[in-house]
């Protein structure tokens, strides 16, 4: 859909720069504004969370924990179960963060149920640890949902749970302080790859559970912070992962500001509200600029089926993620700053809306639909 919208928006500037003005008809598409208004947004957001109930399971799940398409072999037999779990987390996230209403609240206490009782996820293989994914968002989730007065029935459970997925992050933290889902070799039983990314989206939530006597190691929220602040590169951009020689290798690169919108948006959340003094409002904004400015890079990820293939090695599967942090970043800013900042990014949400209140970044498989959906709604409601 992005690139008919490039390729038309480029055979129509060439018309137009004709005689022939009737001739552009056939090729002008609807243009996505550059700002939206939130009433819009709000109709956005509700359809998303129409999707969530609809698509519920009657067991309180979503989609399937088993592969159900070509396109994502290769990973461990368990990585689909983890997905699920971590999906179905962030699905829990914008159903109890979004405003209640009956079907809504039903669909979330189911929710939280099978969250609660589902078996834990666990390493796949050597290589393949994409159990971190339902340890990070199950652990958010969990941590989040027990501080909600209106899930008090439910707090034990939670707690419990919310502790278990916080005992996996802290026995598959990396010696360098960081989390990721893979592992170099030689395999070893403590992973030794992280990601700046996955580290920041758990930054506050690791404080808030130091301060709750959650953490075993209470050493754990400061390495996690040392590792995102050491992936801070000089130009405000932030490494994929931590190098002791950044990679930056040419012109087009992951690690350059054009392969770092998103991460700049988690990195600098992350720091700031782990009490980083540092990360100041003009960061922010200074990270911020470029997420709109060079969006392009963005769209133009959006839904390619390998990973990184895209400009500056973009990833088709950040750009609701990074949207959602761009959302919270906003909210760090002034109050009366952010309505305007929230303006610009609801449009680039909504021009992906699906006509069943669903939207998707990469592939299509139904625990991906889920994941973004939610990330979506939650992006969303931040600006409401």
């Amino acid at each position: 859909m992005i690139l008919s919208w490039v390729l038309c928006a480029g055979l129509s500037g060439a018309i137009l720069s004709g005689e022939d003005q009737s001739a552009a008809e056939v090729f002008v598409t609807p243009s996505v504004p550059t700002i939206l208004d939130a009433d819009t947004a709000r109709r956005a957001r509700d359809r998303m969370l129409d999707f969530l109930v609809e698509t519920q399971h009657h067991d309180g799940s979503w989609a399937s924990g088993a592969i159900d398409g070509l396109l994502d072999t290769g990973y461990a037999v368990s990585s689909f179960y983890d997905w699920q779990v971590a999906m179905h987390a962030l699905a829990c996230m914008a159903l109890r963060e979004c405003p209640e209403t009956t079907e809504r609240r039903a669909a979330l206490d189911q929710a939280l149920h099978w969250l609660i009782e589902t078996r834990l996820p666990a390493r796949g293989n050597d290589w393949d640890n994409d159990a971190m994914w339902p340890a990070l968002y199950g652990f958010v989730a969990c941590l989040e949902a027990a501080q909600d007065s209106r899930l008090e029935p439910m707090r034990d459970g939670l707690v419990r749970r919310g502790r278990e997925f916080l005992d996996f992050l802290e026995r598959n933290q990396v010696p360098t302080g960081g989390f990721g889902y893979y592992d170099n070799p030689p395999y070893s039983r403590r992973p030794k790859w992280g990601t700046s990314f996955c580290t920041a989206l758990i930054l506050p939530s690791l404080v808030k559970a130091e301060q709750l006597g959650w953490c075993k190691d209470p050493k754990t929220p400061r390495r996690a912070y040392e590792y995102v602040r050491r992936c801070l590169l000089p130009n405000g951009a932030y490494e994929y992962d931590l190098r002791p020689i950044p990679r930056i290798t040419g012109g087009e690169h992951i690690n350059r500001i054009k392969g770092s919108l998103g991460r700049i948006q988690v990195c600098n959340w992350g720091l700031a509200v782990a009490g980083d003094t540092s990360i100041t409002p003009e960061v922010i904004r200074k990270g911020l600029d470029p997420f709109f400015q060079e969006h392009r890079f963005l769209d133009v990820a959006r839904m390619r089926p390998i990973p990184h293939e895209a400009y500056y090695a973009n990833a088709g599967y950040f750009y609701y993620f990074g949207h959602y942090y761009a959302a919270l970043a906003i909210n760090l800013l002034p109050r009366s700053e952010r309505e305007d900042w929230h303006a610009r990014l609801r449009p680039h949400i909504v021009k992906t809306q699906r006509a069943d209140g669903s939207v998707c970044d990469f592939l299509g498989q139904p625990y991906l639909v889920v994941a973004d959906t939610a990330y979506a709604a939650l992006t969303l409601n931040l600006g409401l």
